[in-house]
């Protein structure tokens, strides 16, 4: 079952076209199956941090990285959550033989 939904996204910036909220995908236009692989990665990071766990993990990382780093977009893609995510789009069947909690 799809659950992505395609509306404007005043909140990102332009360089963002999607973003997984609880498993639910919001994008601003239709995604092709690598970016959509990308946020299923999200979906099952999230689910096995119950949700709360990630988007706290998330958070906490990307200010630490960004203090490191000084520059947002550079702590984003450092964020180990991002970087499995990024790593691994393009393997359709990535989410099939992944390990739980191998965030990298």
């Amino acid at each position: 079952m799809k659950r992505v939904f395609h509306l404007r996204l005043p909140l990102l910036k332009k360089s963002f076209f999607a973003i997984n909220l609880f498993g639910f995908i919001f994008a601003r236009r239709e995604l092709t199956p690598v970016e959509l692989n990308h946020e299923r990665i999200h979906t099952a990071q999230q689910r096995e941090l119950l949700y709360v766990g990630f988007y706290l993990w998330y958070v906490i990382e990307w200010g630490i990285l960004f203090l490191i780093y000084r520059n947002m977009l550079q702590a984003y893609h450092h964020i180990r959550f991002e970087r499995e995510a990024y790593r691994h789009q393009a393997d359709m069947n990535y989410l099939s033989n992944r390990r739980h909690y191998r965030y990298s």
